[in-house]
């Protein structure tokens, strides 16, 4: 009699254990990045009445007799099934869709959740809502075998120039000139620290076919007076039919190697402290056509003054690019993302974050959309997986299960009941 109201004491007990992960998951329903739990019952020892004979000579076997002695949860897992990902409209809040978990750290250890809800706080760095700093690699540049940093994103206080390097050139010059007839060009370059300087190029009929480039620093006219240095670039050259050509000894092929255009500035003629400057010029699209004069257009060169962080984006593979006001793009940092082997094999640790357990297997720390990863989408968050309609169930089925434990504990008592009331 004693073995029913201990089986029936461990299926309330574990059914209750079973309401708490059940109204664990409907408590959630609503938590950004939340994954439900589900517990798994198993019975328990069984109490062996009689064992099991084989058959033998003309008498059949025996099956064994055996009265089980309650149950108990085999497991609690956690379902790591996606959730809906739904738009917020704030550009730092981030879903994941697909595998994996952002990294964070408390300056002391990893942490890793779903739970995209980060914010930028007084420095700049990207931090959740407990203040912990989302990690990835920082620079223009991801190099994943360098160790994970914080993600600042310093709004309207990083400032960057960027020299130039490449000028590119269309236009025509004017195939009807006389010979050591001139046109001048005059534009502007950037040094390292964003300071401008007007360059004049002077492009002078040598031959039929056939003109010097030079320049000079400065714009406008030149001074009798007080002449400018004039720094010889090279020859452009053009075929019969006015198109540039890189075919100088006119073996019909491009020269090996190819003539390479350079305007070089030292530091000392730039008097800014900047960086010496080398830009590559690409002439290319010039052509060399009949018209009433040379028109020399600057198509594009690739130098900025200094400007600073305007606004950012956060990309699907987690790269964060910044534009700044004088209008150049660049990357400020990559998001790194961590997969597991066994993510159910997690610690939970409160406040939507997971740790490494012996189970989880090592965090494989790296790029979003790569390796199983999932992309990240910006501007929205994933929400609970939790379904409503599955937990009312289990509610319903768990409650019965209780009840009818609770029946068993009271049916024997009255037998028990009963069998004391044996000596009146």
């Amino acid at each position: 009699m004693l073995r029913s109201l201990s089986t029936a004491v461990s299926g309330l007990r574990n059914h209750q254990t079973k309401l708490d992960v059940v109204g664990n998951n409907i408590a959630n329903v609503n938590t950004v990045g939340f994954k439900y739990g589900v517990a798994r019952f198993q019975d328990i020892f069984s109490q062996t009445l009689r064992g099991a004979t084989a058959p033998l000579g003309g008498t059949g076997g025996i099956n064994p007799m055996q009265v089980g002695l309650g149950m108990g949860i085999s497991s609690i897992a956690t379902v790591h099934e996606q959730g809906a990902i739904t738009g917020t409209g704030r550009e730092t809040d981030l879903a994941i869709n697909g595998q994996g978990f952002f990294v964070v750290t408390d300056g002391y250890q990893y942490y890793y959740t779903r739970d995209g809800s980060f914010t930028r706080d007084a420095t700049g760095v990207l931090v959740n809502a407990n203040g912990l700093k989302l990690l990835g690699w920082v620079g223009e540049e991801t190099d994943t075998s360098q160790p994970l940093g914080e993600i600042c994103i310093p709004l309207g206080e990083s400032m960057i120039a960027r020299a130039t390097e490449n000028m590119v050139f269309t236009g025509n010059l004017n195939a009807g000139a006389a010979v050591d007839g001139t046109y001048t060009y005059p534009t502007y370059v950037y040094d390292s620290l964003g300071n401008m300087h007007y360059i004049t190029f002077v492009f002078k009929k040598t031959n039929a076919n056939e003109w010097s480039c030079s320049f000079y620093k400065g714009a406008g006219t030149i001074d009798p007076t007080n002449p400018p240095t004039i720094i010889s670039i090279g020859t452009l050259k053009f075929t019969p039919e006015g198109v540039f050509t890189l075919d100088h000894d006119g073996d019909g092929k491009p020269d090996t190697p190819p003539i390479q255009y350079t305007l070089s500035l030292a530091e000392t003629d730039l008097g800014t402290g900047a960086k010496d400057l080398a830009i590559t010029l690409d002439f290319t699209a010039l052509t060399q056509l009949a018209s009433d004069e040379s028109n020399v257009v600057l198509k594009g060169q690739d130098g900025f003054a200094a400007g600073e962080l305007a606004t950012f984006n956060i990309e699907s593979t987690g790269i964060i690019t910044g534009t700044y006001t004088n209008g150049m793009v660049r990357q400020i940092a990559q998001i790194a993302m961590a997969s597991f082997i066994n993510p159910e094999g997690l610690l939970k640790m409160g406040s939507n974050l997971y740790t490494v357990s012996s189970n989880s297997g090592e965090a494989r720390i790296g790029l979003p959309g790569a390796d199983g990863r999932g992309e990240i989408q910006s501007r929205a968050l994933e929400m609970s997986n939790v379904d409503l309609a599955n937990e009312f169930t289990e509610l319903i089925i768990t409650s019965r299960g209780f009840q009818a434990n609770t029946r068993v504990i009271s049916t024997s008592d009255e037998v028990l009941l009963e069998l004391i009331n044996i000596k009146r």
